[in-house]
């Protein structure tokens, strides 16, 4: 039997309930590592769910009945998994009004790539891109095109021509006295919520603002991040090659360590 499970508001999801989330696209989720049964950002991630049903569904579950909800999923499970909490209208509609399920999953611990990284650029913005969604063709084909150049993964530039995000991820960068977190529109990511906040109590120069392909050369390092790490590495971005910056990874992940675990 496995040890990871899938459950709709609490309870295990038969295959009739899952069988049409697989024709549909209107959803939004979070995604956490779980360890020892803890999570780093609960309130972050609670924030994303409630925030992004209000603009998808016109309403959110409170947040008690969505803590439950993962309680529940990690209590049949091993203390160290990767959960993803899927919000989606049980009528599979937009705007009937129904007040939104939560489909659990669980399953094995991840850590990410061990990095460097190499990312191609692709011009690409994403639609709502204040909202985790589900599906989102775009990101996947264009990480596709990247792999199939000879690259590991793409990142986005908007029509200005700003760095926002990569596919699954965010970037930061580093000019050599503080952290450079690009300005564009993106989705903020909880990692980047978690380690931003713990950059400041630990002190660390922080700053917002246009990054642009013609920036990499004046950079001292890049990374990106998402629910696996708060940092890897990465070593080209185009053409451009970044310096390996050791301690710029090590102070990212510091940070997030800084984070308390906290149990639903």
């Amino acid at each position: 039997m496995s040890l990871y499970v899938a459950q709709r508001n609490g309870r295990a999801a038969t295959a009739e309930e899952l069988a049409p989330l697989a024709f549909a696209g209107y959803a939004h989720f979070t995604a956490m590592q779980v360890r020892d049964g803890r999570v780093r950002g609960l309130d972050l991630h609670l924030d994303r769910l409630r925030s992004a049903s209000v603009e998808l569904f016109g309403r959110a579950l409170p947040d008690d009945r969505v803590r439950s909800f993962l309680r529940s999923a990690l209590a049949a499970g091993p203390g160290d998994v990767s959960l993803i909490a899927t919000v989606f209208s049980g009528e599979f509609t937009a705007g009937a009004g129904a007040e939104p399920d939560v489909l659990v999953r669980t399953g094995p611990p991840a850590d990410g790539p061990a990095g460097p990284l190499t990312l191609a650029i692709s011009e690409h913005e994403r639609f709502l891109p204040q909202v985790k969604q589900v599906g989102e063709a775009a990101k996947t084909y264009l990480l596709r095109q990247a792999v199939d150049a000879g690259a590991d993964d793409a990142a986005f530039v908007d029509r200005r021509g700003r760095f926002s995000e990569a596919t699954i991820w965010n970037l930061a960068f580093w000019d050599g006295t503080a952290v450079v977190w690009p300005e564009a529109a993106m989705l903020r990511g909880i990692t980047m919520g978690i380690v931003g906040r713990q950059l400041d109590r630990l002190g660390v120069p922080q700053r917002v603002r246009e990054v642009t392909p013609a920036d990499l050369p004046d950079l001292a390092g890049a990374v990106v991040m998402n629910s696996w790490t708060p940092g890897v590495a990465v070593g080209r971005i185009g053409s451009v090659p970044l310096p390996d910056a050791p301690s710029f990874v090590e102070l990212l992940h510091r940070a997030y360590r800084e984070e308390p675990l906290t149990a639903p």
